[in-house]
């Protein structure tokens, strides 16, 4: 993957990048969203201000429901032509050439993924978007990383220096579990399920009491 995921491997064998890229299409348009995603989407609903900061580019998380969604490396469901940027639809991604590659209609150029590959800068807007709403978040749940990918794996670190109760959940401690508040090791399809079962609760509480 490291050897394609890099536009100098797009460029030396732009038809097998091509390929390998509408297989992984193929495989996340088969995939459900799993109860982490959809728990997140239910914790959008409870809070005027919630956002998912996410490195995965499969719209998973849209998917499930979840609205404000910053994608830091991209979506591998929209493409674009590396020549003239024209975002192409999937009629272009349909019908190869007699090469066996997916061109631009508007002036003939490789399409590639729309995604951050080996060596790429992240798009500027997410991650002015990201680092917005980890400075101004009270809590900061960091999920599923491993924590040695940057810019990235800073954010969480970001949230806490501004204030953020921040909180890891992952099988194993990541490289930034010790600059966090809390771990919480398990799966996150187990443990954010439950941890919005107790939200609910905590909020029911509160309105009988009130």
């Amino acid at each position: 993957p490291e050897e394609l995921a890099s536009f100098e491997g797009f460029m030396s064998n732009p038809e097998l990048v091509q390929r390998w890229y509408s297989h992984r299409r193929e495989i996340a348009d088969e995939v459900d969203p799993n109860p982490a995603h959809h728990a997140l989407a239910q914790f959008e609903e409870l809070y005027e201000r919630f956002s998912v900061i996410t490195q995965n580019v499969d719209s998973l998380h849209q998917r499930a429901g979840s609205q404000d969604v910053i994608e830091l490396h991209g979506n591998i469901g929209r493409n674009y032509c590396i020549s003239c940027g024209h975002s192409a639809t999937e009629e272009d991604l349909l019908q190869p050439d007699d090469e066996g590659l997916f061109r631009c209609p508007q002036c003939g150029g490789l399409i590639r993924p729309d995604v951050v590959w080996f060596g790429e800068m992240l798009p500027a807007a997410a991650v002015e978007r990201a680092d917005h709403a980890a400075r101004s978040a009270d809590v900061f749940l960091s999920i599923g990383t491993s924590g040695v990918v940057y810019p990235a794996a800073a954010i969480p670190i970001t949230a806490r220096l501004n204030g953020a109760y921040t909180a890891e959940v992952n099988v194993q401690r990541s490289a930034i579990a010790s600059d966090l508040d809390e771990v919480v090791i398990g799966q996150a399809g187990v443990v954010l399920p439950k941890l919005l079962e107790a939200v609910r609760s905590a909020r029911e509480r509160k309105r009988e009491a009130d």
